[in-house]
């Protein structure tokens, strides 16, 4: 499980670094980026997970998403892969659309063809990465782990907490697509992906996870009330519903003003790493 480094750069006196391999989940190769805040030797830190969105890669929240001074003023290590698998016969979308195929595996193993062979995120994120962030990564203490994600990439955070009771000890999202069951996007890509048994989909949509019984321990959601996908694709009052009728406790943050882009994600980066920072105290 050996790692190349693309990149290594000094920031907020850590280390913000990019990293390739050979993924046997996707059978392609992956990058994902590494920021590792300066530490006292023998230490261990804590490790939050970024999941981001459609037509991202890692390369997006690591150069705007302005985290890097949080997690050192906490000391957290901040760990962000990307969206899809990639490369050389790696399937994509026929008509090139952003919102299925490359930069759009909405963190399921597919079970359809084409798509099966490569597009095995929810694999890849839940048991190939962090292994290798353990082998690589001595630094980092993986029973001490937060996951937080924008869009797509909420809509991962939240699906692979309810589904790893236990795993993370803080959960929160930026955007998240909550039910992709009942909005376009899941619809066009979770019957692609997974076919047409709705049964199926529930396993990767955080409203009938938490009606199928899944709990977390809290919640934290930042949406911005200007943005452009709240009403047609976001719905967060149906996260807000399930979360009430379950108990599980949620803070949600309508942001006036605030759309769907970085800008809106670096101006609350920093709350949601001291967040997580305080449930991950040792």
């Amino acid at each position: 499980m050996a790692i190349e480094t693309a990149s290594a750069n000094r920031s907020h006196g850590g280390v913000q670094g990019v990293y390739k391999h050979a993924s046997a989940a996707t059978g392609t190769e992956m990058t994902f980026s590494v920021f590792v805040p300066d530490h006292a030797e023998g230490a261990k830190l804590p490790v939050l997970w970024y999941l981001s969105g459609l037509t991202c890669t890692h390369a997006n929240v690591t150069e705007k998403g302005e985290f890097r001074a949080a997690c050192a003023e906490h000391g957290v290590i901040f760990v962000a892969p990307d969206t899809s698998p990639r490369g050389e016969g790696v399937p994509d979308d026929a008509e090139g659309a952003y919102d299925f195929g490359l930069g759009a595996g909405f963190y399921v193993d597919a079970t359809e063809q084409p798509w099966a062979k490569h597009y095995r995120m929810r694999s890849y994120i839940e048991q190939e990465l962090p292994a290798l962030i353990a082998a690589e990564f001595p630094m980092a203490d993986m029973g001490r782990q937060g996951i937080t994600g924008h869009s797509m990439g909420g809509h991962g955070a939240l699906t692979i907490a309810l589904r790893n009771p236990g795993r993370f000890a803080s959960v929160s999202a930026f955007a998240p697509i909550v039910a992709p069951s009942q909005v376009p996007w899941g619809q066009k890509a979770l019957p692609l992906y997974l076919g047409g048994d709705r049964a199926a989909w529930r396993e990767y949509d955080s409203v009938a996870l938490i009606e199928d019984g899944a709990r977390l321990p809290g919640l934290l959601v930042d949406q911005g009330a200007a943005d452009n996908f709240l009403e047609g694709q976001l719905k967060p009052e149906l996260l807000a519903a399930a979360c009430k009728a379950a108990g599980i406790p949620l803070t949600l943050r309508i942001r006036p003003g605030y759309d769907h882009s970085y800008y809106f994600i670096s101006s609350f980066m920093a709350d949601h790493v001291a967040w997580h920072a305080e449930r991950l105290k040792a």
